[in-house]
């Protein structure tokens, strides 16, 4: 395994460690949640370089989409939750009262 492997799966790994241990905002979560996704689109972007393929250039772009499509959900999920609790602490969201 290189160092530039090693580099992207350690990226993943603390974004998702941080996303399960430090879940106090909304707006931290999400910032978890992009950095797993910017790992996931820079690994998806060397990788038909590696390995000299063409067969796989369109799923960086199709992550991306999906990336972008994951990040207006979770910004209006954010502006949506803090006008209605007041804050982004997602101690205050309960999923029983929605």
């Amino acid at each position: 395994m290189s160092i530039m492997h090693l580099n992207f799966y350690l990226a993943f790994t603390l974004s998702s460690l941080g996303l399960a241990f430090h879940r106090t905002h909304l707006v931290s979560a999400l910032l978890c949640l992009e950095s797993m996704m910017l790992s996931l689109y820079i690994a998806l972007s060397l990788w038909p370089v590696e390995t000299q393929t063409t067969s796989f250039t369109m799923m960086p772009m199709l992550m991306l989409a999906f990336s972008a499509c994951e990040a207006g959900t979770g910004l209006a999920m954010l502006v949506a939750s803090t006008r209605t609790h007041g804050s982004d602490h997602l101690h205050t969201l309960n999923l029983l009262q929605c």
